[in-house]
C-alpha cells in the first residue's frame, strides 16, 4: 500500500484520465484506472481503494448509477464525482446517494490534493469510529457477559427480554458486582445503542452539583455558576442515563427526577424554560430501598417509578461455580494485555479462589487476577501470585456450593457432574418446575425430565415417596 492510499480513476476520456494517474502517483499514491463504469467495478473488487475518482458522464453507466453501485458492494469506499456539466442540483443528488465531495473540470491540482486529503482523513475517522463501535458491542454483547450459574443464567434472560424497551430499570446488588456493565449491556443491546449512554455517580456530589449535574443550571443561578450548563439529561436525549447508587440522592432530587419519570420534562436549575428528553432511566444501589421507605428517606412514589423492573445481580459468594469462569476470562483478559503467554493456574490456586469468600464480588476477583498477571513471570498461576488469599491453616477449599448429594467440585469432576449440578441447581432455583428450567438452561423440557429419571435410578435425587429411588440392574 502506498503512503498515502490507494485511488481508482475511472473516466472515459483517455488522456485526462493517464494525466491525473501520473499527477496522483507523483504525489504518492497509488493508482489504476479504468474508461468504463464495468471495468471499474472489476478493479474496485481487485485493488479495494480508499477513494474512486469517477467522471459523471460516461457511456452505459454514467457515474451516479456507478456511485449507487458501488455503495451497495463496498459502502466503506469513498467517492469523488468529476465533470465539466456539474449543477447544484446534480451535486446534491450526488450527496445524497453517499459521494463525498464533487470537483468541476478541468481538475484544479491544488483543489483536488485539499478534497483527497479531507476525505482520506474522513475516512480513517469512520474507520476508527465502526472498530470502536465494534468493540462495544462484543465487550457487551451477551455472549461475553461471563457466567454460567443458574442465577446469572436468570440474570442473562431478565436482561435480554428488557433491553428492547423502554422501562425504567433497578439493578440491585453489592459493590463490585457489576452493576454498571449490566447497565451498558442493557443500552447496547437496545434500540438506543447508536444513542448516548450516559453515567452519573450520585454518591459522589453533593446535592447542589448533582441537580446541576443532571438537569443543568442557568448562569447565576447558584455561587460559581458563571455561565449556562445543559445537564446530564439533555446530553442523553435519545439514549440511556445510568444513575449509580440511586438510594444517596437528597429528598429535593428526587422530587424532579420523580417529575421527569412521570412527566418526562424537567427545568433547569434557576431557569423557567421546561425541557422534554427521550431518556430511558437505568439506576443502581447497592442499599436497601424498602428499608430506606419505611426510614422515609427515600420517595415510595420514585421507589415504583423506577422500579418498573428490578434486577438483582447475586454476589460472587452466592455462585462459586462461576469463579473458575471468571478467573479464566480475566486471565486471557490481562495477559493480551500485558503480552505474556500464561496457559492457566494450578489446581491449588484454583482451591484457593474456590475457598475466598471475595467480599469485594468480581471487582476484586478481577484486580486480584491482574495483579497476579503483571507480577508473573511463568507459564502458570501459582499459590505465590496471590499473597492476600491465603487460606488459614487448617481451612478447606470450598465447593460450587452443592445441592444435597451432590458433592460437586471444580476442578475434580466430570462433565456429567457439572450437567447434573446445573440441572438441580436450576431446579431447586424455579421451585421444581421443568418448563423453567430448561427455558433457563436452554435445553428441552423432555431432557430434564429425562436426566431426573436418570438420576432417580442413580439414587441422587428422590422419587415422589421421599425415598431415593432403586437403582435398575443393568440389562
Amino acid at each position: 500500500m502506498s503512503a498515502k492510499g490507494r485511488i481508482v480513476v475511472i473516466d472515459d476520456e483517455i488522456n485526462a484520465a493517464a494525466a491525473l494517474e501520473t499527477l496522483l502517483k507523483e504525489d504518492g499514491y497509488e493508482v489504476a484506472r479504468a474508461h468504463d463504469a464495468r471495468t471499474g467495478l472489476q478493479l474496485l473488487e481487485q485493488t479495494e481503494p480508499d477513494i474512486v475518482l469517477t467522471d459523471l458522464r460516461m457511456p452505459g453507466m454514467d457515474g451516479l448509477e456507478l456511485l449507487a453501485k458501488i455503495k451497495e458492494i463496498r459502502p466503506e469506499t469513498m467517492v469523488i464525482l468529476m465533470t465539466a456539466y456539474g449543477t447544484v442540483k446534480t451535486a446534491v443528488k450526488a450527496m445524497k446517494l453517499g459521494a463525498e465531495d464533487y470537483l468541476p473540470k478541468p481538475i484544479d491540482v491544488d483543489e483536488l490534493e485539499v478534497v483527497l486529503q479531507k476525505t482520506l482523513e474522513r475516512k480513517d475517522l469512520r474507520e476508527e469510529a465502526r472498530t470502536l463501535r465494534q468493540r462495544l458491542e462484543q465487550k457487551y454483547r451477551f455472549d461475553n457477559l461471563v457466567g454460567e450459574s443458574p442465577e446469572m443464567l436468570s440474570v442473562f434472560k431478565t436482561i435480554r427480554q428488557v433491553a428492547p424497551s423502554s422501562a425504567s430499570v433497578l439493578l440491585r446488588g453489592e459493590s463490585g458486582t457489576g452493576k454498571e456493565l449490566f447497565a451498558q449491556a442493557l443500552h447496547q443491546n437496545s434500540p438506543r445503542r447508536n444513542k448516548p449512554f450516559i453515567k452519573v455517580a450520585c454518591a459522589a456530589l453533593p446535592e447542589t452539583l448533582l441537580e446541576s449535574e443532571l438537569f443543568g443550571h442557568e448562569k447565576g443561578s447558584f455561587t460559581g455558576a458563571i455561565y449556562t450548563r445543559a445537564g446530564r439529561f439533555e446530553a442523553a436525549d435519545g439514549g440511556t442515563l445510568f444513575l449509580d447508587e440511586i438510594g444517596d440522592i437528597t429528598p429535593t432530587v428526587q422530587v424532579k427526577l420523580l417529575r421527569f419519570l412521570e412527566e418526562r420534562e424537567f427545568e433547569r436549575v434557576g431557569g423557567n424554560r421546561t425541557f422534554k428528553v427521550d431518556v430511558r432511566i437505568v439506576a443502581a444501589t447497592h442499599r436497601d430501598l424498602k428499608q430506606r421507605l419505611e426510614e422515609g428517606s427515600f420517595r415510595e412514589d420514585l421507589y415504583y417509578r423506577l422500579n418498573v423492573i428490578e434486577i438483582d445481580i447475586p454476589p460472587l459468594r452466592e455462585r462459586p461455580g462461576d469463579i473458575p469462569l471468571l478467573a479464566h476470562h480475566f486471565l486471557k483478559k490481562f495477559a493480551e494485555a500485558n503480552g505474556k503467554a500464561i496457559s492457566g493456574f494450578s489446581d491449588e490456586v484454583l482451591a484457593l479462589l474456590l475457598a475466598h469468600s471475595w467480599p469485594g464480588n468480581v471487582r476484586e476477583l478481577e484486580n486480584a487476577l491482574e495483579r497476579a498477571v503483571v507480577l508473573s513471570n511463568e507459564s502458570t498461576l501459582g499459590r505465590a501470585h496471590f499473597p492476600t488469599l491465603r487460606k488459614s491453616a487448617g481451612e478447606a477449599p470450598r465447593a460450587a456450593a452443592p445441592s444435597p448429594g451432590l458433592g460437586v467440585r471444580i476442578p475434580g469432576s466430570t462433565l456429567a457432574d457439572l450437567e447434573r449440578e446445573a440441572i438441580l441447581r436450576t431446579l431447586e432455583a424455579v421451585g421444581g418446575s421443568t418448563s423453567k428450567a430448561a427455558s433457563i438452561l436452554d435445553i428441552s423440557a423432555r431432557k430434564i425430565q429425562y436426566k431426573l429419571k436418570e438420576y432417580q435410578q442413580q439414587g441422587v435425587v428422590v422419587n415422589r415417596r421421599g425415598a431415593p429411588a432403586a437403582p435398575t440392574a443393568a440389562k
